[in-house]
């Protein structure tokens, strides 16, 4: 996002001093730990031969795999590549400028092209800034209009359905948001490129916990949060246990 901040105290990229760098340094490295606790406890329940003999034959898990297979096959061939390009700008720019207004901020600019795009503001934070790398904008928009025909008309087998476009929107989603990672991103280095991407990561794994959660009539959120807190609790201690058995150096 190129950003026009008028009449802020926002700094740009590049006038943070060496404290502000290494303040968001030491705040990513702290995330890490949550990071890994959210991947091992997500890991152990998607592995857990109880839920996984239910959770891999449901209906809402065959549908989503279905989607997200389709979305892979036409990423992985480029099919359409043009096409698809152009709606994940599209989403992306879309989603800088809800959450400009989300934000309270103003929106005077916004251009989209198979080149890349930006939005014009007069605001800009660490929540716009990466909000289009979590925030799965297609998945949203299918779901908002699934739920707005329901209102209206009966749709034939309509839960499937709604499944297999989460599925397809949410992998186009990560396919793309992996691919325009690398790519000299300045959403990235507005707020350091180390801390955000350890929220990004941390962002998206936790929607991804919480897609299971809700289509897993064996897991619920409670179950989720409790298993967390006890890896958290074991990391800790194992963390603790490794500094204890340093060996202890006089100055």
């Amino acid at each position: 996002m190129q950003s026009t901040i008028a009449g802020t105290g926002y700094a740009p990229p590049g006038t943070i001093g060496l404290l502000g760098r290494l303040g968001r340094i030491l705040v990513g490295v702290l995330l890490l730990l949550p990071c890994a606790i959210t991947t091992i406890t997500l890991f152990q329940r998607v592995t857990d031969p109880h839920f996984a003999g239910h959770f891999w034959k449901t209906t809402a898990f065959i549908y989503f795999a279905i989607g997200f297979v389709i979305n892979a096959g036409w990423f992985l061939t480029r099919l359409f590549q043009p096409m698809f390009l152009y709606l994940y700008v599209l989403g992306h720019e879309l989603t800088h400028a809800v959450f400009v207004y989300l934000c309270f901020g103003r929106v005077s600019g916004f251009r989209v092209g198979l080149d890349g795009g930006h939005i014009v503001t007069n605001k800009s934070n660490l929540l716009i800034a990466l909000s289009p790398y979590f925030v799965p904008f297609w998945s949203v928009v299918a779901l908002g209009i699934m739920a707005g025909l329901s209102f209206v008309v009966a749709i034939p087998y309509q839960d499937r359905l709604l499944f297999a476009l989460i599925g397809g929107t949410w992998s186009f989603h990560i396919f793309w948001t992996l691919w325009i990672i690398p790519r000299d991103q300045p959403d990235l280095k507005e707020n350091g490129t180390f801390l955000s991407l350890a929220i990004i990561y941390l962002a998206n794994v936790v929607l991804l916990s919480g897609l299971i959660c809700l289509a897993s009539p064996d897991l619920s959120w409670r179950d989720f949060v409790y298993n967390w807190a006890n890896n958290g609790l074991d990391l800790g201690g194992h963390l603790l246990q490794g500094l204890e058995s340093l060996p202890a150096r006089p100055w």
